[in-house]
């Protein structure tokens, strides 16, 4: 008999991903979209690159029950609900981007940061080199490593010590506020360095000034030796007025602050695309993008006396096509690093401190300014155990698993995977939430050939219990935040 509840249950409605104007965008767009790729977007964009159908076709598939999805069930009350499978693409789905940011946020506050203090370093370079990272995606990560390079090398001059080891966790962005190309570097470094013993010495300040030369030369150094650029562009920057580089260290974070650790990890590694600034799609096709709100706001520029100010407009009108255009430039390669870490958090660093807390327990391996010895800082637990419920509950303090008829913790019991096209379809129709597939028309000035469907394989295991449903919840193992 199912368990009454006394109070009303805050229950979590899941998104409808084609309900979004991106999904609708993509649906209706890209097929033309990677037709006249070559003709339209190459010389600006470079080659038309695999990874971007792979993304978009994944990202169009999420979410979508038809695609196969898990069974849940109440144990106490046999209430059921469905789950979708995720399409698991970074800079492509807001949605599976914001789980993925989220588990980092949490794996670098949690796992790999110290409890002293950090700041957050952004480094940017001018525009006349930014295109360069377009067509040479390894100048991407080259950058970050002249980020960490110069900040080492200025903390290391602070303390006046050649052994210290400060901690930095680089962000690679390619966005800027509008989707318009803007590779730069957000880093997370903590506020001086290690001893080789393990103590930690804090730096208050970076000096902004021998920091931003010093990652002005790096970068001519890095762009020299690709030879992105020769010695006259070189000489020709340095007589600017302003030079188009800026370092800025304006966020601070006092020490065991996971909260505010968590917030900016998020921000650093945020997708480049946010459903909130989609406006519209006006009648025409038109794409309304907006920037955030303080975007245009005034802010100094360390490099000059006067006020710097931020885009012109905080509003960009694209066509359908171009807007796609600008979306997809930031899908990353296959396998790419967008998160690094360096020095005391590097993976080699954190390794064998593990080694060495595993050999030898002693509390003589200390933190420093923090307190706790090393060997307190171990793991937690794989953050492949942070499921989508979990990550849902830490947002919006819902638990999805909660049933919403007696309140119980619903279980999953079943996957429902593809090939299995037929039981999906039986399912779905049993339950009322088979929607066929509507023919689209084909590309623009296109000709296009209709092949017939495909005859859906005989399955041998075609008896499936199916309880009647009085409520089926559809879901998503992404959350959208």
């Amino acid at each position: 008999m199912p368990l009454l509840c006394v109070e009303p249950l805050a229950l979590y409605r899941p998104r409808d991903p084609r309900a979004s104007a991106l999904w609708r965008l993509m649906d209706q767009h890209f097929p033309t979209f990677q037709q006249i790729y070559d003709e339209r977007y190459q010389a600006k964009y470079g080659f038309w690159r695999p990874v971007i159908d792979r993304s978009v076709t994944a990202f169009l598939k999420c979410g979508d029950l038809h695609q196969g999805f898990a069974r849940v069930r109440c144990p106490d009350c046999q209430h059921e609900m469905f789950v979708a499978f995720s399409c698991k693409q970074r800079c492509t789905c807001p949605s599976c981007h914001q789980k993925r940011a989220l588990l980092n946020a949490i794996h670098v506050a949690e796992d790999v940061c110290f409890p002293v203090a950090h700041r957050q370093v952004v480094l940017t370079i001018p525009k006349r080199l930014r295109l360069h990272a377009r067509f040479d995606r390894k100048l991407l990560g080259k950058l970050s490593s002249c980020a960490w390079t110069c900040i080492q090398a200025e903390v290391r001059r602070l303390l006046g010590r050649d052994d210290v080891l400060p901690g930095m966790v680089a962000a690679i962005q390619t966005h800027g506020e509008l989707l318009h190309w803007h590779p730069h570097i957000h880093t997370l470094v903590t506020c001086g360095g290690f001893t080789p013993e393990g103590d930690f010495l804090e730096v208050p300040e970076l000096d902004m000034d021998r920091l931003h030369t010093a990652w002005r030369e790096a970068v001519f150094a890095l762009y020299l030796a690709e030879d992105k650029i020769g010695p006259e562009v070189v000489e020709n920057m340095r007589t600017w007025g302003h030079s188009g580089f800026s370092v800025d260290q304006s966020v601070f974070l006092p020490a065991d602050d996971l909260a505010g650790i968590q917030r900016l990890m998020q921000y650093m590694t945020r997708c480049p695309f946010s459903l909130s600034r989609l406006i519209k799609v006006t009648e025409s096709g038109q794409v309304v993008y907006k920037a955030e709100k303080d975007a245009c706001r005034a802010f100094p520029d360390p490099q000059r006396n006067d006020l710097a100010t931020g885009p012109k407009r905080n509003f960009q009108i694209l066509d359908p096509l171009d807007f796609i255009a600008e979306f997809t430039q930031h899908v990353p390669p296959k396998g790419s690093h967008l998160i690094r870490y360096y020095g005391w958090y590097s993976n080699k660093a954190r390794g064998m401190r593990r080694k060495a807390a595993a050999i030898l327990p002693s509390p003589e391996l200390g933190r420093g300014a923090g307190g706790e010895g090393i060997n307190d800082h171990s793991p937690a637990p794989r953050r492949a155990s942070q499921t989508w419920a979990m990550l849902i509950k830490r947002v919006y303090e819902i638990d999805p698993l909660e049933c919403p008829l007696c309140g119980g913790q619903m279980t999953v019991i079943a996957f429902i995977e593809p090939p299995q096209g037929a039981v999906i379809e039986k399912i779905l129709r049993h339950c009322g939430l088979w929607q066929p597939s509507t023919p689209r028309a084909p590309p623009t000035g296109i000709g296009w050939v209709h092949a017939p469907d495909d005859e859906p394989p005989e399955l041998t295991y075609v008896d499936i219990d199916i309880p009647e449903l009085t409520y089926v919840d559809i879901d998503i193992f992404e959350a959208t935040f």
